[in-house]
């Protein structure tokens, strides 16, 4: 099994803790959250991680341990990550996504069961949204709830599906829970995401494409939605807290006391 993770924006919100080091190797509880990120998906199975890069990407690393353990890691480097988001970025893996992958983005810390979870979904995109989103913005005043990527689902004969996702997509009254940025796909669904992408590159990259006004800044979720519209069935796999994003110093701060609890 395999796991992509986007690394490689630099995380100018958490000022000067990324001014020699990328976001991903930012310290959450006494460990960098890449490495919290890598054991889980490790112990979820996966066997081959592939980390876009940018930023002082020569400043990553993985434990050694995991290398030793026979994982194997590959990196992609992006050099356009200044000016590139979240679904260009990705894309400059496009090689690594026959077969279906897991995806991640880089400033998340979740539990282990979290990652099984996603690992263990069988449907053609499964998006991992925590239903209890509001309790990580009480007191969250640097990181507002306009910022997260809330989702909504409807019910439907193959069960739920997430019908919108993504920021200031979902009105917070709608809202079911917030996709996390960790995801599934399957084989099928790596070929519908990529001629999403394929028919979206056909534009250019300065053309607007969902949300956003030029697809080299278009997240994730502009994808997702884009799937959706086109009859891809999006699963949602229900989550109760335990996750963090690490966004602004603030989130870093809040981060540091809970992130050791997680244990399963």
């Amino acid at each position: 099994m395999k796991a992509i993770i986007v690394a490689a924006g630099r995380g100018r919100r958490l000022g000067p803790e990324t001014s020699e080091i990328p976001k991903c190797m930012v310290s959450v509880g006494g460990k960098p959250i890449l490495h919290r990120q890598v054991e889980a998906l490790a112990a979820a199975g996966m066997t081959e991680l592939v980390i876009v890069r940018g930023y002082l990407g020569d400043r990553i690393a993985v434990p050694a341990a995991l290398v030793a353990s026979g994982v194997t890691v590959r990196f992609v480097e992006n050099p356009e990550w200044a000016d590139n988001n979240i679904l260009a970025s990705l894309f400059f893996a496009d090689a690594e996504m026959d077969g279906g992958f897991l995806f991640s983005y880089s400033d998340i810390v979740f539990a282990p069961a979290h990652a099984r979870l996603a690992a263990a979904s069988t449907d053609d995109v499964g998006l991992v949204i925590d239903r209890l989103w509001r309790d990580t913005y009480v007191g969250r005043g640097l990181h507002p709830i306009s910022e997260a990527e809330l989702a909504s689902v409807v019910d439907g004969p193959a069960g739920p599906r997430v019908d919108r996702v993504g920021k200031t997509v979902v009105p917070a009254d709608e809202a079911v829970g917030e996709f996390i940025g960790l995801a599934r796909f399957s084989a099928a669904g790596a070929r519908a995401l990529r001629g999403v992408w394929t028919r979206a590159r056909q534009g250019g990259l300065e053309a607007p494409f969902g949300r956003a006004a030029r697809l080299r800044q278009a997240y994730l979720s502009d994808a997702l939605n884009a799937l959706a519209d086109e009859g891809t069935r999006l699963r949602p796999l229900f989550i109760d807290g335990r996750w963090r994003e690490i966004d602004t110093e603030e989130d870093l701060s809040r981060a540091h006391a809970v992130v050791n609890d997680w244990r399963d």
